[in-house]
């Protein structure tokens, strides 16, 4: 038998709320946290609207020697863990330092700290190493600052599997935990909305270039253009069931299941894998199609990647088989932050008996979908599924559930 897995702590920094509680107000509200780009001057650019964490001062969460070595999205990533494990009611100096890990997924990030080192490099007559080596550690700074910061020296990674790392990397901690490992901080973190990471962004030709922030992103609408990239994530403090309940955690719900494929080459004239990593993941759990209250989508804003997505949930749960929701239209796209703030978001609606709204989305009449609109939905709910899609064809997915 399988050891189950649950949630024991939230860390959410999200641009409509800093914070889990904040975050999950906003969210049920409908409040959105997208707007104009603040953190650089985007006029010059064709898509100029992110979604941005509010409100976050570094250093009112941060030692000031942290922050000379880390960007925006290292910092966000280092309060939302310290959020998460307090959450947990964990004590990091309490407990054996190889029974803890850290495992978390970066896709973007890392853009703006290398910007710094090459403005170095230009202003100052900085060595060349300094901007290269920005190149080769910052997927895995998080993983590593996070680590020391808390003196965990068990199962360490970083993944990176762009929008989908977020779940691979859940993944990842649910296996090691099934291993041995006491305690697993995962998730992600993301944050490049600076120069290079905007121009980065541009090139995959996927951003939103409308003004107004209410028509922007618009994923399963007619009118859907491309997507708003923001930053921010969700970080989970993961434990083995028996062992969270001898200690008398408060529990959020298990990682219950998990399937992820990678799509072919363009061209090849093979389907795309979506469909067979939802599937993946619901045997993986054990659960049937029926069994899924809420499915929470991936989302893209892209017609022709909603389409298939579209698609993929319609053959499984049947057409408006199940409510579906997208609430990072509130967010922006997060890259490897969006799965695991999706995750966050499906724990609270267990929790809460409440399927929270996609905003602004006028559903288009080629997508059979019940997809949750304008308020929230009250609905028991018992097992939640998050998708997630990465650029180059990589599909992940994950069951979460109430912990049995």
């Amino acid at each position: 038998m399988t050891t189950p897995v649950v949630v024991t702590g939230l860390g959410v920094a999200a641009p409509n709320g800093l914070g889990t509680k904040d975050f999950w107000a906003a969210t049920l509200k409908g409040e959105s946290g997208i707007g104009p780009v603040t953190r650089f001057t985007p006029d010059q650019y064709p898509a100029r609207l992110a979604g941005e964490v509010p409100g976050f001062v570094a250093e009112d969460h941060l030692p000031g020697r942290l922050l000379p070595q880390t960007d925006r999205m290292t910092r966000l990533a280092l309060v939302a863990a310290d959020w998460a494990l307090k959450d947990a009611e964990v004590t990091p100096q309490e407990l054996n330092a190889y029974d803890m890990g850290v495992i978390t997924a970066s896709s973007s990030g890392g853009f703006e700290f290398g910007q710094n080192e090459l403005q170095k490099l230009w202003s100052k007559g900085g060595q060349y190493v300094s901007a290269y080596q920005s190149f080769a550690w910052f997927y895995a700074v998080n993983t590593g600052q996070i680590s020391i910061r808390n003196g965990m020296k068990g199962p360490s990674g970083v993944v990176v599997s762009d929008q989908a790392g977020g779940l691979d990397a859940l993944a990842q901690a649910r296996r090691q935990i099934r291993k041995g490992t006491r305690l697993i901080v995962s998730g992600a973190i993301d944050a490049s909305i600076c120069p290079w990471g905007w121009v980065a962004q541009l090139a995959g030709e996927r951003l939103s270039q409308e003004d107004d922030a209410d028509r922007a992103y618009l994923p399963f609408d007619a009118l859907a253009g491309g997507h708003v990239p923001g930053e921010g994530g969700a970080i989970l403090v993961m434990e083995d069931l028996a062992a969270a309940r001898a200690r008398g955690a408060r529990i959020y719900g298990e990682i219950a299941g998990y399937g992820a494929t990678f799509d072919s080459r363009p061209g090849s004239g093979r389907p795309p894998g979506l469909g067979q990593a939802i599937r993946a993941a619901l045997a993986d759990s054990g659960v049937e199609p029926d069994d899924i209250d809420v499915v929470f989508a991936d989302a893209a804003g892209v017609p022709a990647l909603d389409r298939i997505e579209a698609d993929a949930i319609t053959e499984l749960f049947g057409p408006r088989g199940v409510p579906v929701t997208a609430p990072k239209t509130m967010t922006g796209r997060l890259y490897s932050g969006a799965a695991p703030l999706d995750v966050a978001a499906a724990l609270l609606a267990i929790e809460d008996g409440v399927v929270p709204p996609t905003t602004n989305v006028q559903l288009a009449p080629e997508y059979d979908l019940d997809l949750v609109t304008g308020d929230p939905r009250t609905a028991t709910v018992r097992a939640a599924l998050v998708i997630a899609r990465g650029h180059g064809g990589f599909n992940s997915a994950v069951v979460v559930r109430a912990a049995g």
